[in-house]
């Protein structure tokens, strides 16, 4: 811009600088002394509103022409800094500012009213741009100069924290020194130290990555390099972490083509990545992030380009460090994890560092994020990294920002003097940088902005429904209301913002269900005869959650990734889910499957334990697991030793399946049919009576759970003793056969159970004495106390047969009615992994992972809880961001099952553990 062209017919134009207040902290100015001397040597009356809190104080624009008074109304132009108090606003003027109104933030949108009803100017800086679309006038530099001296002073606070005493202890926050000289001056002073060997070992390298190369970058990067460095290439980070210096500190700046390459392909184009950021990923996370100590983030982020860390990605980052580069010595402290710090001078919500959604302040600069979204604001001893985020960040060194800003934004008020709000904006000449920074004049949005008033009134629409409760911002389908279905509806009801439909083909379930919870929904719906209605459930959700059983859920999956709705299951992943992984990739869906009791907990328990023995450098040589849920020991006393707290069904056909795990590196095959032969004696729980029998085919865990060079892999379940002697009787008797039987044909002739067994056994007659027909029963069975347990079952008795076609769903509506709990008995789950570690000092442990649950006799079953709550806290966490796998998932990443478990805990599902070496 020419500024001499600008200066012409300045002569008698008035300004004013006013008062900052929208913040105690906030002493800049959008101009310094040095430019009010420019001005008015070009004509121009500059009057200041007095404020004793400016860093510049008021003598110092007197001195520089300046007229001081507490009267604005006479400028045309107000130059501020930051947003200004609606009754405070003049009618008919210019105002210059940082307004927070371009996004349409609520708490700005009465600035905003009142600027178009005053008839206002309003130019904000933020859209002051070059012709490439970058910003021209910014306080950039000095939030990168504010944010390193910062997380300098807060690093020292955190090491100390950890147990570690540093040279970063001397140095102090931004706002105590007078200039940022005074603060190198400390810096220096700290980098001196570190050279001198001040830096305890046991810490290790520090390196610090820069994202970023603009004026934020640069700024933080010219305080950074009053310390002993070096710089580094990003591939060579992970060299630096292991074998570096502690008597420097090492430094990193990473760019765009560092981090990004197409999802497809690979490579990076500058170009193709600014028109279609979508096709771009970060391998920031896994690349960069893991060596890093401090994190300085000073890139701009727009909407949909790929984040920096995601929230799983700062689950990953943040999780328990096994570091074998660190030197251990006696009483040493250890780090929690390589990444210490992070300064986010960008301070973008929810931008490229996720999980900070919410900035810090001048007032409380730092908290600590942990891996399960915790933050703590009033101490630096706990876990997570440690993170600064003020958006007010060049405030702390008010004035050198003033002197960059107001120099930056000398040429452009030139222009900007020009203005008279009286006067349509069409009949100015602006440059085109100013022009476009305008967003209201004349009472009404210039045709840049005139998309605020929609996104207005669609985030009026959207907060007037959520608090009218019409619609909440998230909604969740529960299929299925039976057994495990009510905490897990209780778990989501906490929060207000989730609206939760209960969808049973049993209208009453659903009915008892919504009931019991204010503002749930319940739907009568037949997955199978009615896909119309399913598909119109599913597509107003964001997550469906099935509980019905597994042999519909590819039916289910294939309506939610057709309505690109997320789904979660308790159940096992069968083959026809498996094959839809690719449809759900490409529709963006996640399809997690496996999280509830068995499977669910015991994965996550186990894959915990993997993943700690790994980082520590042990070996996993062996891994049998064993679950159940039982009746509570008092509440077993029936033939069975069992009560059913979930699909009986689904219990006696698992006892029909075949089975396959490794016994000593040998592959061990159970046909279907003899699963009931293979049972073993446990007695890990010496209290309680227990057998288990293999579980489904153990041997893909094996590379599922990367256990590659493991000798023994077998899930089994568990039962009270005298299960299995009586489900074996059951299925000789062929009380267990699945196929149709013509005498249980629903339109067939009544029969009794009796009569039934005779059936069964082949007699021609069922005109036989009672104890002749127990003797006969004995001779096939080959065991007396099996004819006692058929007996005692009832299934000798003249009672009628409700007929269902098959032995099975016969005797399964049976058992339901006969074993099933009564209102004041509880049920129990019992899981328990044993793992066999070998160590590198070649010594074995023989490790032990319990849990041992009881249900609330009046409450939630142990088996509604342990398949609920898991289930409920992973609905939430696809809500909330924290899963952003897609495609068809298992929970098997860290990310995933180190919240989840330490969320259950505080559902009151604890585990223990206990060892033996060998």
């Amino acid at each position: 811009m020419s500024s001499t062209r600008s200066i012409k017919n300045l002569k008698g134009k008035i300004i004013a600088i006013r008062r900052e207040d929208q913040s105690v902290w906030e002493r800049r100015a959008p101009l310094a002394p040095t430019n009010v001397r420019r001005l008015i040597r070009a004509g121009v009356k500059v009057i200041v509103q007095p404020s004793n809190r400016r860093a510049y104080p008021a003598h110092a624009y007197q001195a520089a022409g300046a007229t001081l008074q507490e009267d604005i109304s006479s400028a045309s132009i107000i130059f501020g800094v930051k947003q200004v108090p609606v009754d405070q606003l003049i009618s008919n003027k210019t105002y210059c500012l940082f307004s927070h109104t371009i996004k349409a933030q609520e708490s700005n949108m009465p600035l905003l009213d009142a600027i178009l009803e005053k008839n206002i100017r309003l130019l904000d800086y933020e859209k002051l741009t070059d012709d490439n679309g970058q910003r021209v006038v910014a306080f950039g530099k000095y939030a990168g100069v504010a944010g390193m001296i910062n997380i300098l002073h807060g690093l020292g606070l955190r090491l100390l924290a950890l147990g570690h005493h540093t040279p970063f202890m001397h140095i102090g926050p931004a706002h105590n020194y007078r200039d940022s000289a005074m603060a190198r001056q400390a810096i220096r002073g700290a980098g001196y130290e570190i050279a001198l060997g001040a830096m305890p070992k046991s810490i290790g390298p520090l390196t610090f990555i820069f994202t970023g190369s603009g004026n934020v970058s640069q700024g933080g990067q010219e305080v950074f390099q009053e310390l002993p460095h070096e710089y580094v290439p990003p591939e060579m980070l992970r060299k630096v972490a292991e074998h570096g210096d502690t008597t420097k500190i090492y430094g990193c700046e990473v760019r765009r083509r560092h981090h990004l390459e197409r999802k497809d392909g690979g490579g990076f184009d500058s170009d193709e990545c600014d028109k279609h950021p979508e096709r771009y990923i970060s391998t920031f996370s896994k690349k960069i992030a893991p060596y890093a100590s401090v994190i300085i983030n000073g890139i701009y982020w727009a909407v949909g380009s790929p984040k920096l860390i995601t929230i799983p990605d700062a689950k990953y980052l943040l999780r328990p460090a096994y570091t074998p580069w660190l030197p251990s010595s006696i009483g040493a402290p250890t780090l929690p994890h390589r990444i210490l710090a992070i300064c986010d001078i960008s301070a973008d919500p929810g931008g490229s560092i996720e999980f900070m959604n919410e900035c810090t302040t001048i007032d409380t600069p730092f908290c600590l994020y942990d891996a399960d979204r915790n933050k703590d604001t009033k101490s630096f001893k706990g876990p997570g990294v440690l993170v600064c985020s003020i958006d007010n960040m060049p405030t702390q060194l008010p004035k050198e920002s003033t002197d960059f800003f107001g120099n930056l934004l000398y040429p452009y008020a030139l222009d900007i003097i020009q203005s008279d709000a009286k006067v349509p904006l069409e009949e100015h000449n602006f440059s085109p940088a100013v022009y476009d920074a305008i967003i209201a004049s004349n009472g009404k949005l210039t045709p840049n902005f005139e998309y605020i008033q929609e996104l207005r009134l669609l985030n009026h629409r959207c907060k007037h429904t959520a608090d009218s409760g019409e619609i909440r911002s998230k909604k969740v389908v529960v299929l299925g209301a039976g057994h495990v279905s009510a905490p897990l509806v209780e778990y989501l009801h906490r929060n207000s913002n989730i609206h939760i439909t209960v969808a049973s083909q049993l209208k009453e379930e659903a009915d008892i269900l919504a009931n019991n919870f204010a503002g749930v929904e319940s739907v009568l719906l037949d997955v199978i005869e009615r896909p119309d209605t399913l598909n119109d459930i599913v597509k107003s959700a964001d997550v469906v959650v099935s509980l019905l059983p597994y042999s519909l859920h590819h039916v289910i999956a294939n309506v939610c990734i057709h309505n690109k709705t997320h789904l979660v299951t308790a159940s096992y992943t069968n083959e026809d889910v498996k094959a839809l992984h690719e449809k759900a990739l490409a529709a963006d869906v996640t399809i997690l499957n496996e999280i509830g009791l068995d499977p669910g907990i015991d994965h996550l328990l186990a894959l915990e334990c993997f993943d700690n023995v790994k980082q520590a450098g042990g070996k996993i040589e062996s891994f049998i697991s064993w679950c159940g849920g039982l009746p509570a020991p008092e509440c077993s006393s029936n033939p069975l030793r069992y009560k059913f707290s979930w699909s009986p069904r689904g219990v006696l056909l698992n006892t029909l399946a075949s089975a396959k795990f490794y016994s000593n590196r040998q592959i061990v095959e159970i046909q279907p049919g003899d699963l009931m032969s293979a049972v073993q004696d446990l007695d890990f729980l010496p209290g309680f009576a227990l057998e288990g029998f293999p579980n489904r085919d153990s041997t893909i865990y094996k590379d599922l759970y990367g256990l590659s060079n493991v000798n023994t892999v077998l899930r089994g379940t568990l039962r009270f003793k005298g299960f299995c002697n009586t489900i074996q009787a059951l299925q000789f008797l062929g009380l267990t056969d699945p196929n149709p039987h013509p005498s249980l044909h629903p339109n067939g002739p009544d029969i009794t159970w009796r009569v039934l067994i005779c059936n069964l056994l082949g007699l021609a007659n069922d005109n036989i004495f009672y104890e002749n027909l127990k003797r006969k029963l004995a001779e096939m069975l080959n065991s007396e106390e099996s004819v006692k347990t058929i007996e005692d079952l009832g299934l000798l008795e003249e009672d009628l047969v409700l007929k269902l076609n098959t032995p099975l769903d016969t005797l399964t509506h049976f058992l339901s009615k006969k074993l099933c709990y009564d209102k004041n008995e509880r049920d129990l789950v019992i899981l328990r992994h044993n793992i066999g570690i070998l160590w590198p000092d070649n010594r074995r442990e023989n490790r032990g992972i319990n849990l041992v649950l009881y249900g609330e006799p009046r409450g939630y079953s142990a088996m509604a809880r342990t398949v609920g709550y898991p289930t409920a806290i992973a609905v939430k966490m696809i809500l909330d961001d924290e899963i952003q796998q897609r495609g068809v998932v298992l929970p098997f990443t860290p990310d995933i099952y180190r919240p989840i478990l330490n969320r259950i805990k505080a559902e009151g599902i604890e585990f223990f553990e206990t060892s033996t070496w060998v």
